[in-house]
């Protein structure tokens, strides 16, 4: 059954959800929790799809909140908030609204949704695209008590890893990092089979897929080896390798679909690993709305700390810096009395007295006091003159 309801109010659709319940003969209310998705117009049939699929598992009321861009300044000064009302079959084993914002209410979008939430249920929040930055700090958010995003669907989904760490907040959660349950599920119970120690780990997925990051930083923070990550032409992760005291532990996807666990010593074994759909992700968060500190932890790893030697992140070898002018070496050199003057000036010959030694007959120079001034800035020298006139 379907209500639409043009420029009306949350008191209107609360009397049309009561009024449709009772139409198909169901007057109580029997879900579990509100699920409120922050989408847009050409994501929206998706995300409402999973919901309805995730409902079958958790009934819930789910709140669609599509904010609409006006299209003339006039249009934009005029608030207005629609709504379709679904409930029965068309609504999965819940309810469902959609809201569509118009003109300034879409910027308060949470006082919309405040009067539509089921009443000591829990609230769940989940945006398919364009998630905040902090979801926590969002005013929807901060109505939740779990907060999904994905990361996938960013431009740049590993440099949002970074910033998704360093606003992390107990109850946030990423559908990159529930794709990977079966993988880390798989490599945990790879282990319990042989008692081995670690020394390395290789992760080989696809490139920008945050999902093959965070199953590297989990790996890299658990096990605490040095991981590095490759890449490959997909479909999403496909091989974790790992080398082990007694042989190596590979665990390789190349289908998507179909994995091939190989322990040495062991025959291998097929195991079904397929790349699952949005509802089946969804309704996996729905099972848990206590913080996921596993997430938290592997998150917080840093994808910085990744292809290095130990793992750690004060072994990180700086790039090297492009050569500086000659102006700025001098600086440096005054700021630095242990390093030799002579070394770093431009054109001058190679040789015993271009590298600050002693020239044949020449006593070596004595080392400055630690109290003396401070020498003055070396001036460019002609690549005519010797080392000896140099100085």
């Amino acid at each position: 059954m379907k209500t639409d309801l043009t420029d009306t109010t949350a008191s209107k659709i609360n009397k049309a959800l009561v009024k449709g319940r009772r139409a198909i003969g169901t007057p109580a209310v029997g879900m579990v929790l509100t699920l409120v998705i922050v989408t847009d117009e050409e994501n929206a049939y998706d995300a409402l799809k999973a919901a309805n699929d995730a409902s079958r598992e958790h009934p819930s009321r789910t709140l669609v909140v599509i904010k609409r861009v006006s299209r003339s300044p006039r249009d934009r000064t005029q608030s207005r908030l629609d709504a379709e009302v679904r409930v029965g079959a068309d609504a999965g084993t819940g309810e469902t609204v959609v809201l569509r914002l118009y003109g300034e209410v879409a910027d308060h979008a949470q006082s919309v949704v405040l009067p539509l939430l089921l009443p000591d249920a829990p609230v769940v929040v989940w945006w398919p695209v364009d998630a905040p930055l902090d979801p926590a700090g969002d005013p929807l958010g901060a109505l939740a008590q779990r907060r999904v995003t994905d990361t996938y669907s960013s431009e740049q989904p590993v440099s949002e890893l970074t910033a998704r760490a360093g606003t992390y907040k107990p109850g946030d959660t990423d559908l990159s990092w529930t794709r990977i349950t079966p993988w880390r599920s798989m490599l945990a119970a790879a282990l319990d089979q042989v008692s081995v120690e670690v020394k390395a780990v290789e992760v080989e997925g696809e490139e920008y897929n945050p999902s093959c990051e965070l199953l590297a930083m989990w790996l890299a923070d658990r096990l605490d080896v040095p991981v590095r990550r490759s890449l490959s032409s997909g479909p999403g992760l496909t091989a974790v390798r790992m080398e082990t005291s007694h042989g190596p532990i590979t665990l390789d996807r190349a289908d998507g679909s179909l994995a091939t666990l190989s322990i040495d010593g062991q025959p291998d074994r097929a195991v079904a690993l397929k790349r699952r759909e949005t509802a089946e992700l969804i309704a996996e968060e729905l099972r848990r709305l206590d913080p996921d500190d596993t997430y938290a932890s592997a998150l917080r790893f840093g994808v910085h700390r990744l292809n290095v030697s130990n793992g750690h992140a004060d072994t990180v070898e700086k790039p090297k810096e492009p050569e500086q002018p000659e102006e700025p070496v001098a600086a440096s050199l005054e700021t630095s009395p242990d390093v030799e003057a002579a070394s770093d000036v431009e054109g001058a010959p190679e040789g015993p007295s271009a590298k600050g030694e002693p020239a044949d007959g020449e006593a070596p120079a004595q080392a400055p006091a630690p109290e003396a001034a401070k020498p003055p800035a070396l001036k460019p020298v002609p690549s005519g003159l010797s080392g000896k006139a140099a100085k």
